[in-house]
């Protein structure tokens, strides 16, 4: 069980909860160190005065607010720590609001909130029930290592969540920082009609486990076939070019055509009875492969026997893109994190082919 990063109460009104705070995300990031090339030896970073460039103690380091060039208010750490907004004991809720009216902008990290042993945990299911019923979030100013935040609890699948969350000014306003935004376009009935349709054609359920990190995947994978001593393909395919206005409404139709046939790199099961498109249907095309030869072909790479793709191939077509791409990890099918559903499938059957050599 993880420990928690805070303990406390959760106040509302003369409701008092005893709660802990457990962090609800981590990162799979993948971390190197810095070497000199063509060694081993490990390259560190150094506190140095750029003036002098002699190296600088720790202790004689103080915080410095620039005022104009050159010119510093110097702050000690002792004074910024007497102002310190400490460690909250509680997290006081001030009031609720509707969960909808928040912007998803504003939040920032997700912690769990927890009751802090069971003799609290009908207090606690009372306020998750409570929450849930009226999709209200309570409002809370709260500090934590230092620092002070705006945070939001809301309940959701029976447990309390707390969002850390930006302050307002802190929002930058998209008019400001995008160029080129549309003011006054105007679209034609046909246009919306025709976008909307295809919007509702590809829409799918959220299901969070069929989405994958691909690049960490192929960074793990680069490390692996470095290690193994394996060549190492490069693969990459062409920009996508934009969407001409004149051509608007002809590209919606295609996509709609697309859509009807249920591309498959969608990622929702399909049924036995729907073909598969082609890559004139879908528009996609291989990705062309540069730098060394692969040591394995691509997916679709040959042309697959009438009574293999009537049998197993429909099997396949069954599978979501997730369980495609589970049964490709088990076969260590190369570039399986870069390919789409469809691609994944034709791996798969490829793989199950025997080869024949050519006379």
């Amino acid at each position: 069980m993880a420990r928690p990063v805070w303990t406390g109460v959760l106040t509302f009104g003369l409701v008092t909860v005893p709660v802990a705070l457990y962090t609800a995300t981590q990162s799979h990031d993948v971390h190197f160190h810095q070497l000199q090339r063509g060694t081993s030896d490990r390259v560190r970073n150094k506190r140095v005065n750029e003036r002098t460039g002699k190296d600088v103690d720790y202790a004689d380091i103080v915080k410095g607010y620039q005022v104009t060039e050159g010119e510093y208010v110097v702050v000690e750490p002792d004074e910024l720590e007497q102002i310190s907004p400490g460690r909250s004991r509680t997290i006081d809720i001030a009031g609720f609001v509707d969960l909808a009216d928040i912007d998803p902008i504003f939040f920032d990290r997700t912690y769990y909130l927890g009751p802090r042993g069971k003799e609290y945990q009908k207090v606690y299911a009372l306020l998750v029930e409570a929450l849930e019923h009226a999709g209200k979030a309570g409002l809370a100013m709260f500090a934590m290592r230092g620092k002070e935040y705006l945070t939001a609890v809301r309940s959701e699948s029976g447990i309390l969540k707390l969002h850390t969350m930006h302050f307002a000014d802190e929002v930058r306003d998209p008019r400001r920082e995008i160029g080129d935004l549309p003011e006054k376009v105007k679209l034609s009935p046909q246009e919306v009609r025709t976008a909307e349709q295809l919007i509702g054609m590809l829409a799918i359920e959220w299901k969070p486990d069929e989405w994958h990190d691909t690049y960490e995947e192929q960074v793990k994978q680069l490390v692996q076939d470095k290690l193994a001593g394996r060549e190492i393909a490069v693969s990459a395919g062409p920009a996508p070019e934009a969407t001409n206005v004149i051509d608007l409404m002809d590209a919606l139709r295609r996509s709609l055509e697309a859509a009807k046939g249920e591309p498959a790199d969608r990622p929702r099961r399909r049924g036995a009875d729907q073909p598969q498109p082609s890559a004139a249907r879908t528009g996609r095309s291989p990705k062309p492969t540069g730098g060394k030869k692969s040591t394995a072909a691509r997916a679709g790479a040959a042309a697959e026997p009438a009574k293999r793709a009537a049998t197993g191939g429909r099997q396949l077509s069954r599978l979501t893109k997730a369980e495609l791409y589970k049964r490709a990890t088990d076969l260590d099918i190369p570039h399986r994190s870069t390919m789409s559903r469809d691609e994944l499938q034709q791996a798969l059957e490829h793989t199950g082919r025997p080869r024949h050599k050519a006379s």
